[in-house]
C-alpha cells in the first residue's frame, strides 16, 4: 500500500503503485517514505471496495489539543 498525506491533514492510501483516484480532494499530496506493512480491516475493505481510503488525521488522535502524525499509525503500521 503508498500512503499520502496532504498538506490540509488528510490521510490517503492506495494499493501500490496506482495513481490518486480523482474523486479524493483536491490538495498537495506528498507520498509517506514508510514502507507500509499491515493495513487494518477497515483500510482494506474500503481499498478493495473503492480503490482507496481517505480521513482526516485531526479527526483521529488529539494528544493536549495538538494533533499528532502518529495517528496514522493506528491503522497503518509500518516497518
Amino acid at each position: 500500500m503508498d500512503v499520502y498525506l496532504s498538506t490540509r491533514r488528510d490521510l490517503l492510501v492506495v494499493k501500490k503503485g496506482c495513481p490518486i483516484p480523482s474523486v479524493v480532494t483536491p490538495g498537495s499530496w506528498r507520498k509517506s517514505k514508510k514502507r507500509v506493512v499491515k493495513v487494518s480491516e477497515e483500510i482494506r475493505s474500503a481499498i478493495q471496495a473503492h480503490g482507496y481510503y481517505t480521513r482526516k488525521l485531526r479527526d483521529v488522535h488529539h494528544t493536549n489539543g495538538g494533533t499528532s502524525i502518529a495517528a496514522a499509525s493506528t491503522n497503518v503500521q509500518s516497518l
